[in-house]
């Protein structure tokens, strides 16, 4: 098992906890990943981050593949990995609808085609076998048409990338998993029950594996779930942070019809209450949204409570590291006790 610390929160003023950051460096953790919504975004605070650092990767989880091209996203990623000495690990997502349209002005589209090209284009860049060019539903490189010059031509990037670079997605539907298993070297599922991998995540990776041969597969591809850590002997009061964020993705991350986070929590078993959640939420009632979270399921999928709780849970996810359905918890805490408790157990 590897550990991640997930290292930015969102919020009116972005702040970075380095002395945690280097506090799970000390500890042996694996890697630190910042993220971005529609506020801090995550290239600067990784940079930070990398600057301050010696040993532990920096990753982005994720960035929003409808704010930058292709080729900029490359460029981003082979200068972090310079200068980090090898150290960076990208992440990608599309976002959702909301967030793509009503924030970056960049029409949703088809996600999932969008990501196929959008990594080929950046493993093209970093393989640098020969100037880009690409021609598909989403990107037309170089651009012709209404508009341009004529004069664009197919180049190839001046620095020099690493082919090896890694390049996770952010995926939790069916097809998105069968996407990231086919094209990507790893995923982040937004919450993973460690003991319903086959029945949630198992299939669809598999099925993008095959279609993607060549003996892909779990031994050669990271899933990273996040997992909040909260130790506390009050844990119905420590419960109610991580039922605000389960609120949040559950009921309003996404329309009524479009919220894959809702989805995602009715195949973990949980559709009445992802209904009920989403009812309360879109109705502005974020307080009765959160109380309709089942403690159950912040219990399945996070570590809450005291020590002694969480060191018992974490055998469910020491029994998935074995069995490769788990390469690194990306773990979200605020406290050094939390991290110092689950390096102990699991490093």
């Amino acid at each position: 098992m590897k550990l991640g610390i997930m290292a930015a929160a969102f919020g009116k003023k972005l702040q970075i906890n380095m002395d945690l950051i280097l506090h799970a460096e000390r500890l042996g953790f694996d890697s630190a990943w910042t993220a971005e919504a529609y506020g801090s975004d995550a290239v600067t605070t990784a940079t930070w981050i990398g600057a301050r650092t010696e040993r532990i990767k920096v990753g982005t989880a994720i960035m929003q593949m409808p704010a930058r091209t292709p080729a900029m996203t490359a460029m981003t990623a082979m200068s972090l990995d310079h200068l980090t000495g090898g150290r960076f690990i990208l992440g990608l997502g599309p976002s959702g609808p909301q967030v793509a349209e009503g924030w970056h002005g960049m029409p949703y589209g088809k996600p999932l085609t969008r990501t196929r090209e959008y990594i080929e284009i950046i493993r093209a860049i970093l393989a640098r076998e020969k100037p880009l060019e690409h021609h598909g539903a989403h990107y037309d490189i170089p651009v012709t048409g209404e508009g341009t010059t004529g004069l664009g031509k197919p180049l190839k990037s001046i620095l020099h990338g690493d082919p090896a670079l890694k390049i996770y997605t952010a995926s939790i539907s069916p097809a998105g998993l069968r996407c990231a298993a086919e094209v990507a070297d790893g995923v982040f599922p937004m919450m993973m029950d460690p003991e319903q991998y086959d029945r949630v995540l198992g299939q669809h990776l598999d099925e993008g594996f095959a279609k993607a041969g060549g003996g892909k597969g779990l031994d050669n591809f990271d899933v990273c779930p996040m997992v909040s850590v909260i130790v506390s002997d009050d844990v119905e009061k420590a419960r109610v942070p991580v039922k605000m964020q389960l609120a949040l993705y559950i009921g309003g991350m996404g329309a009524r019809d479009k919220n894959f986070y809702n989805d995602y929590a009715k195949r973990l078993g949980y559709e009445e209450a992802a209904v009920e959640i989403q009812d309360q939420f879109l109705a502005g009632n974020r307080m009765e949204a959160m109380q309709a979270v089942p403690d159950e399921l912040v219990d399945r999928v996070h570590l809450i409570g005291s020590a002694d709780a969480i060191r018992d849970r974490l055998g469910a996810w020491r029994d998935a590291a074995k069995n490769r359905h788990v390469d690194t918890m990306l773990i979200g805490a605020g406290q050094p006790e939390a991290l110092e408790l689950v390096a102990k157990e699991l490093l």
